[in-house]
């Protein structure tokens, strides 16, 4: 079991300082962060929930195991995919 970090991911750093196992890391390959599958547990042991997952600021960044993202859009905004266009351009016309 492993999570996965996608191309979406901006490198910010977060997920890295917060794994417990150092199964996070830059890949030059890849461009951003990524996650070694033989280091990570997913936390399970350590947390209840994937630390890197729960600092992650980007939406559909961090996959579970079986490729699904922890985050799906709206989870960190509180709004709905179907709405948010109708907020950016609320927030665009003021």
């Amino acid at each position: 079991m492993s999570l996965s970090i996608v191309d979406s991911c901006v490198s910010c750093h977060a997920c890295s300082a917060v794994c417990p196992n150092d199964a996070i890391y830059l890949s030059e390959r890849h461009k951003h962060f990524v996650i070694d599958p033989k280091k990570c547990t997913e936390c399970e042991g350590d947390y209840a929930d994937a630390q890197c997952a729960s600092i992650c600021p980007i939406e559909e960044t961090i996959l579970d195991a079986q490729g699904a993202p922890i985050n799906p859009f709206g989870s960190l905004t509180g709004i709905p995919p179907e709405k948010m266009e109708e907020a950016l351009q609320e927030i665009q016309a003021r």
